[in-house]
């Protein structure tokens, strides 16, 4: 019996060893967790503070964003060590030849430039001297993938026509563009000092959160290796960056391929904005509908050959600011492409291609009132000239889900319809 009791008593204490082991064990665990939490929220509180900077003035929008009215001086973009002494160009040398004319025409036009405003107008303007800059909030910066990708595109968010050579270097996958989608039309083979279109303003539905969908200008210099630059402007439906699905303008620059410079707006430094009524990233309203109003806005984006800086138009009077020359390498003498048109990501979520909309979600042989459109296409030559693009060509990964088709007429110049519903019987 006796040696009943020890081994009872031996089997005990192995046990119970066991569960303070197990329990010490999950009580490390749980520090860690709580330590990688505090960690996490130290580094998002420190980059909160980094962008959103002590406003002048706030003003609450309809939609939930809150619009900070900063001086223009206290920006992000003088976070950069090369600005810490720039003197803001508060307005550009000289407008490209032939805008005003093209404006005109503009007006003249079936799709004339309908009133629209961004949303956070309807409860006040920022003072002089200021710049309205969308306030990044907590839950923004943690639905990315990390605070360092905040505010980033994916690699390879540019699309590359076939017949356009892609250096050795350049990602192996890279016509598949690791689930980004495009429907474009494309210049390339000469220098290019600008572009500008009017572009109709939709709310393609979106599929899964971390899908977007948008409309945009690319100003493309260098290869599609490693040393891409990018400019870039249009209006997009990101749930990912923005916590929902309203249509916004928005910028973006690289100069590394999408890979460490750049950000979307005014998350980063670079872009020096100048205009106080325009906010970066804010929604737009209101959108086109089907078979009904059809609302316009027009980019322009264009190069100072003087000083060198890259300047953004909104509309037809709204100068919105620059991206400084030194940010880029190749876009510090001009660009090599442009490209116009839709881009979506397809995420296969559910093992078939996504129903992510692009445009309005209608094909493009459907037309106006229906589909989504460019028009009014030019591109900006050495001398400042406005030109029409010469040989337009055009690029679609898959035609049965998102397609283009290009025209030209008296009113609109060169012009395409473009854009897709994504998944259907053609592209499942």
């Amino acid at each position: 019996m006796a040696h009943a009791h020890v081994s009872t008593t031996r089997g005990l204490k192995g046990v119970l060893l066991l569960v303070f082991l197990f329990m010490d064990l999950s009580l490390l665990s749980c520090a860690a967790r709580v330590e990688k939490v505090t960690r996490q929220k130290m580094q998002v509180n420190k980059h909160l503070k980094r962008l959103n900077k002590k406003p002048v003035k706030t003003i609450e929008s309809p939609d939930g964003d809150k619009i900070d009215c900063v001086h223009i001086s206290h920006q992000p973009a003088f976070d950069h060590p090369f600005l810490k002494d720039h003197k803001i160009q508060m307005r550009p040398n000289y407008h490209p030849e032939g805008l005003y004319d093209d404006n005109k025409m503009n007006r003249e036009s079936k799709g004339k430039e309908n009133t629209m405003h961004q949303l956070w107008h309807v409860n006040g303007m920022c003072p002089e001297d200021t710049i309205p800059i969308r306030r990044t909030k907590e839950d923004d910066v943690l639905r990315a993938s990390s605070v360092k990708r905040y505010g980033k595109k994916h690699h390879r968010s540019v699309p590359v026509p076939r017949n356009v050579n892609i250096p050795k270097s350049a990602d192996p996958d890279i016509d598949n563009e690791s689930g980004h989608q495009h429907a474009i039309a494309y210049v390339e083979g000469d220098k290019y000092y600008g572009a500008k279109a009017t572009m109709n303003v939709w709310e393609p539905k979106i599929q899964q959160s971390n899908e977007f969908s948008l409309s945009q200008i690319w100003i493309l210099g260098g290869s599609f290796g490693q040393d891409l630059n990018s400019i870039e402007a249009g209006w997009q439906v990101s749930p990912d960056l923005y916590g929902d699905n309203n249509t916004r303008l928005f910028t973006y620059w690289t100069s590394d391929a999408y890979q460490a410079t750049g950000c979307y707006n005014l998350l980063c430094s670079g872009f020096i904005q100048i205009n106080s009524n325009i906010a970066m990233g804010a929604s737009i309203s209101p959108v086109s509908g089907f078979r009904n109003s059809q609302y316009d806005i027009s980019i322009l984006v264009w190069k100072d050959q003087k000083e060198g800086n890259w300047w953004m138009q909104f509309g037809n009077g709204y100068v919105l600011g620059y991206w400084p020359s030194f940010l880029f390498s190749y876009l510090a003498d001009s660009a090599s492409m442009i490209e116009w048109g839709g881009e979506v990501v397809n995420s296969e979520a559910d093992g078939h291609h996504t129903s992510t909309q692009m445009g309005s979600g209608r094909f493009p042989e459907e037309g106006f009132g229906k589909s989504s459109y460019f028009r009014n296409i030019q591109v900006v030559d050495k001398e400042n000239n406005l030109k029409t693009p010469k040989d337009l060509g055009t690029f679609t990964e898959q035609s049965n889900c998102y397609d283009v088709q290009t025209g030209s007429n008296s009113d609109w110049g060169h012009y395409f319809y473009y854009g897709g519903p994504g998944k259907n019987p053609n592209c499942p």
